[in-house]
């Protein structure tokens, strides 16, 4: 069974990536199963109101947290497999590629999920925490596999962001879903703690290693004295040629090598405006751009909106 096999809405536009689905709006994917959206940035799914799931692999644009009660076939996660069972906690974080691949489809399944769009994220203190639930990284590659005990844990908490939800959205509601989903994290990460305490470091694969070389990059100097990235560069770093490279990540991914650095550094801009008050010159210049209108482009035609309008959307002005 394969909870993320939701393909496009009607109202969707739908890219050719062969077979890898690209997923990006809660509001879509709700629309597509029938569920209410009651936050265009958050869903809480009950997947038994669903009656058949086909499986596919996709390109998630947000992050998924699934609570999986009935399962078949093994969840091919990047280039890894998980060790796929039932009463499993299952994590995706956006930009990641996650599903099953086998062509069948599980009848009636039983399960949750947690859908937050990073944008839920933008400006808070979780925002610059996210990092450290090492979960959402290929670097775990095992489900995590849980206690009754903590199975419930997670159901309440689970209840505690669905009974916000119902709520009307007010000035209080992402302060509070946020702090919900922290807990929620955080009970996470002490079950892990507890299931690998002597576990090995898995390899890393290239799509992680790709996200770690961006990260690496942006948080150094290298934007300001090199400039953006490139394919080829990031090709050179991770020992590849740069046709290869583009090849590779366009097949695990569904975007091309130039797209995926452009998606970062979109990200990285939105938390800069979001959390800073830096000038837009100044924060095209730390990210790379020798002049200020190649990202205030770059941004409107991503984001559908110039830098500072985003920044006044984000503050409420």
């Amino acid at each position: 069974m394969d909870f993320w096999s939701i393909w496009f809405g009607l109202r969707r536009r739908k890219q050719d990536m062969g077979d890898i689905i690209n997923i990006s709006s809660i509001h879509d994917y709700n629309e597509f199963l029938g569920i209410e959206t009651l936050n265009p940035l958050i869903t809480l799914i009950d997947f038994r109101q669903v009656k058949v799931l086909k499986h596919k692999k996709k390109f998630y644009g947000f992050y998924g947290i699934y609570l999986k009660e009935k399962i078949h076939g093994k969840l091919t996660y990047g280039r890894s497999q998980y060790d796929y069972q039932e009463g499993t906690l299952v994590f995706v974080a956006p930009g990641q590629v996650a599903g099953i691949d086998d062509g069948g489809e599980t009848p009636n399944p039983e399960g949750y999920c947690l859908l937050f769009h990073p944008d839920l994220l933008r400006g808070t203190s979780l925002a610059r925490k996210m990092k450290e639930y090492a979960f959402f990284s290929y670097e775990v590659n095992e489900a995590l596999h849980m206690s009754e005990r903590e199975r419930q844990t997670i159901f309440n908490c689970f209840n505690e962001i669905q009974e916000e939800l119902h709520h009307s959205i007010d000035k209080h509601s992402r302060s509070i879903i946020t702090s919900n989903i922290e807990v929620l994290l955080n009970h996470c990460l002490r079950f892990y703690d507890r299931q690998f305490a002597t576990r090995e470091a898995i390899n890393r694969d290239v799509l992680t290693r790709f996200e770690d070389l961006m990260t690496g990059y942006f948080d150094s100097d290298k934007p300001e004295q090199i400039g953006l990235p490139t394919v080829a560069w990031c090709a050179d770093q991770l020992h590849f040629s740069a046709n290869y490279f583009g090849d590779l990540i366009k097949k695990e991914t569904g975007k091309s090598a130039i797209e995926y650095i452009h998606l970062t550094v979109i990200n990285r801009v939105k938390d800069s405006l979001a959390s800073t008050n830096k000038t837009v010159s100044e924060i095209a210049y730390g990210v790379g751009f020798q002049y200020p209108h190649h990202l205030s482009r770059m941004f409107k035609k991503v984001v559908g909106c110039t830098p500072n309008e985003y920044r006044a959307q984000e503050r409420g002005i």
